[in-house]
């Protein structure tokens, strides 16, 4: 049994900031709320929350999935506006309880890995960030950044 995204089951609310340009040098950023809920399934080896953007029309699902065999887990997303992303990213949360998850894939016909961070996790916040990098990991472009607030459990 894994529980490391038990911290998320619960109803949150979150603001998000996105990059307006990917890829591009961009520094214009845009805000807007979530709100979100959670639950754990399978004694905590697979976790699932369901987003909703009101201001922005869309929402998503994910599905976190734990491999024991490995001793990671795979994250799928799927957004109302652009249906599942493939693949997964995959990773775990290290001792220092941050969680990083990548994939390599493409964006609009680049290259580039993908990665998530869990960090900053109390009983009532969290923080996620997407990045991507075209170089291997050498170098990361945040794109995508969620500060969640508790609303209940």
């Amino acid at each position: 049994m894994n529980n490391n995204f038990d911290f998320l089951v619960g109803e949150w609310t979150s603001k998000q900031r996105r990059l307006r340009e990917v890829l591009k040098g961009s520094d214009e950023w845009y805000e807007f709320d979530g709100v979100s809920r959670c639950w754990s399934a399978l004694d905590g080896n697979a976790n699932i929350d369901e987003v909703l953007f009101p201001s922005q029309g869309f929402g998503g699902v994910t599905l976190r999935l734990y491999d024991k065999a490995t001793e990671t887990w795979s994250i799928y997303w799927a957004s109302s506006r652009t249906g599942l992303s493939l693949p997964p990213v995959t990773g775990g949360f290290g001792d220092d309880e941050r969680g990083v998850f990548t994939a390599a894939e493409e964006y609009n016909g680049v290259p580039i890995t993908c990665r998530y961070l869990w960090l900053d996790i109390t009983a009532t916040t969290a923080r996620w960030e997407q990045a991507f990098s075209i170089d291997a990991g050498q170098t990361w472009e945040t794109n995508w950044v969620a500060e969640f607030t508790r609303s209940s459990t």
